[in-house]
């Protein structure tokens, strides 16, 4: 099954990969009790981190500035609430007692009641300016971090990619930076809110009562144990909904991506019967997690209630002995839930933040990445290339110590078909990879026209290249824009001219949308061998100085093959043209054939020099028509 990536290789590159892995998980902050990544380095993390908000700390004080006035507005209207509580009071008790001329003084209500509209609404209006700033703070920080993050994908050495998973890059890239972009416009301003709620409660409580502000206290250490009581029964079933959850993403992107090989098996009841069984273990896990978890708030409010009555019972008596006055008590009730409130949130954001953190330290082991070997300062860029390829006592291996290639030497030259040829790790791919400097070399050189490929920038270099892979790319787009990517700028005419002669174009014409047909994500919508047509007439329409064929025509009927070599002979013409070749018999009128085995070309020649040579490619070759199996695998 072929596979077409959204990506983007050289100019005329089609190239396949790996698939990614399974989806990853959205950006939102842990809940209470569930099971939160650390980062290994904290501090440093969080320095690192803040690097990044520095150039908007002026911007940053205007959102602390504005959180404590927002905060501070809401935090003293209570206070003020409870002198006209105060006041209707004692208008109230004079009347009842038969005061003289007693009434209650509505004026001063009014008044008061005018104080904390004011109040509110400048709370509510420095909060809105709070969030609007920090808005742009995060965005615009989040912004150049992924700014970052893409200039480095980039940069990285094909090698980077080779040893990872796309999942696992796509998490590093999209997953923990909109987490670090979630924290910083959400629980940034909220942890600072919480912060100047908690101090400002405090303080308010202290100057009301002592004592009652040491009852919410005492009440304190009981809400604590019962938090960490219940989190550390719910930690372990989150941790299992969390394991559930990813085998279930994997399942189904698994037989999703699959679904025809589990068809044509017959195998769908298996596929449903695992998915039951894994959906069984999430709804077990999952319903004792969000159970367990939810009875936090309710013995929260059972703690906090016991709380208010011993406040109200402790201030009724300070009401009697006239300590304090009865709109205090109801302040002070009221600076009781707000105590709280910044408590249970501060202990969430802690756990979003170590989230958090542990999304920017993977962010930044991704920036920390050995990048490609810089490029010269006074490259050569060679107007006109022929196509004369050199190797010299080329060296190379994927690891230290470990040697693929050895003081390899080919002499290519321009406009000659070379065929490469070899079982399964002989290092024919590798050559390749060498020759379009996606690694670079341990020793030796290569050189194209005399020049060496390091004097060149790589986007120069491969430019001059076309490939016409066995794995076809193509992306989500109209075929016009898949063909047209070969070249940039390329008119409506010179598309049409390259799918005509990869004889491409009548079958695009026989579509509902011709050459408007949108591709999909896999372009499933189009046979292997149309994909295979439309990536040659790319190749065709990029016109390069040097092409690179993978049995590009493995796809393709026998009859549409025919028309297609064709088409690849006459834009071969001129060329050098290296064919990794599987089918031995396509490449007879190859000039040169190089067959590799472990790292080393081991035979060169043409093709009846090779045969009559008697080794190692006459027995490929043989064996490739005579059914035996030993040495046959050219993949």
């Amino acid at each position: 099954m072929s596979e077409q990536r959204k990506g983007a290789p050289g100019p005329g590159g089609f190239g396949g990969g790996r698939p990614g892995g399974g989806p990853g998980g959205g950006p939102g902050g842990p809940r209470m009790g569930m099971p939160v990544q650390k980062a290994k380095d904290f501090k440093g993390t969080l320095r690192r981190l803040a690097g990044f908000l520095k150039p908007h700390r002026y911007a940053l004080l205007t959102v602390l500035l504005a959180a404590v006035l927002s905060t501070l507005f809401g935090i003293v209207s209570p206070k003020i609430m409870g002198k006209a509580t105060t006041k209707i009071f004692e208008g109230v008790m004079q009347k009842i007692k038969g005061v003289p001329g007693a009434e209650v003084d509505f004026g001063y209500v009014a008044d008061i009641l005018l104080l904390l509209a004011v109040l509110y609404v400048l709370s509510a209006a420095f909060s809105y300016v709070q969030q609007y700033v920090m808005a742009g703070v995060a965005q615009k920080t989040v912004y150049g971090l992924r700014q970052r993050v893409n200039e480095k994908l980039a940069r990285l050495p094909l090698s980077f990619f080779d040893s990872r998973t796309h999942g696992e890059i796509l998490s590093r890239a999209v997953n923990d930076v909109d987490n670090i972009s979630s924290t910083l416009q959400q629980s940034l301003t909220q942890l600072i809110t919480s912060v100047v709620t908690l101090v400002g409660v405090i303080v308010m409580m202290l100057t009301i009562s002592g004592w009652m502000t040491l009852i919410v206290f005492l009440t304190l250490p009981l809400s604590f144990l019962v938090t960490k009581a219940v989190a550390s029964r719910s930690q372990a079933f989150f941790a299992g909904q969390q394991k559930a959850l990813g085998e279930l993403n994997g399942h189904v992107e698994e037989m999703y991506t699959g679904h025809r090989i589990v068809k044509a098996f017959g195998h769908e009841a298996k596929s449903v019967a695992a998915f039951d069984d894994i959906n069984e273990r999430l709804y077990r896990s999952g319903w004792k997690a969000q159970f367990i978890s939810g009875i936090i708030m309710p013995l929260m409010s059972f703690v906090s209630n016991i709380g208010y009555v011993l406040v109200s019972v402790v201030g009724g008596i300070l009401v009697t002995r006239r300590a304090i006055e009865i709109g205090d008590i109801q302040a002070f009730i009221q600076y009781t839930r707000q105590f709280s409130q910044p408590i249970t949130q501060l202990a969430n954001i802690a756990n979003i933040i170590q989230s958090t953190i542990a999304s920017a330290e993977r962010v930044f082991e991704l920036l920390d990445e050995p990048e490609e070997v810089p490029e010269t300062a006074q490259p050569v860029m060679p107007e006109r290339v022929n196509g004369e390829v050199h190797f010299r006592d080329v060296t190379f291996g994927y690891g230290e110590g470990a040697v693929l290639i050895r003081n390899m030497n080919i002499d290519v030259k321009a406009g000659q078909m070379i065929a490469i040829v070899g079982p399964t790790g002989a290092g024919k791919t590798t050559l390749i990879n060498l020759l379009m400097r996606f690694y670079e070399l341990k020793g030796g050189r290569i050189t194209i026209d005399g020049t060496d490929i390091t004097e060149m920038k790589r986007g120069h270099l491969r430019s001059l290249f076309g490939m016409v892979l066995q794995d076809t790319w193509l992306f989500n787009g109209t075929i016009r824009d898949n063909i047209g990517y070969g070249r940039e700028g390329a008119t409506e005419e010179e598309i049409v001219q390259a799918a005509r002669a990869a004889h491409a174009d009548h079958f695009i014409r026989t579509l509902p949308e011709g050459y408007d047909t949108v591709l999909n994500e896999e372009a499933s919508n189009i046979s292997q061998g149309q994909k295979q047509l439309l990536t040659i007439a790319r190749a065709i329409l990029a016109d390069p100085a040097i092409l690179i064929l993978d049995e590009a025509t493995s796809s393709v009927d026998t009859r549409t093959e025919i028309f297609i070599q064709r088409a690849m002979n006459e834009l071969m013409k001129g060329r050098t043209s290296f064919v990794i070749a599987h089918r031995l018999s396509t490449i007879r009128d190859a000039d040169l054939i190089l067959v590799m085995d472990k790292g080393a070309v081991i035979e060169q020649g043409n093709h009846e020099e090779l045969l009559a040579k008697g080794g190692f490619y006459a027995d490929l070759y043989n064996s490739q028509f005579t059914g035996r199996s030993a040495r046959t695998d050219m993949g």
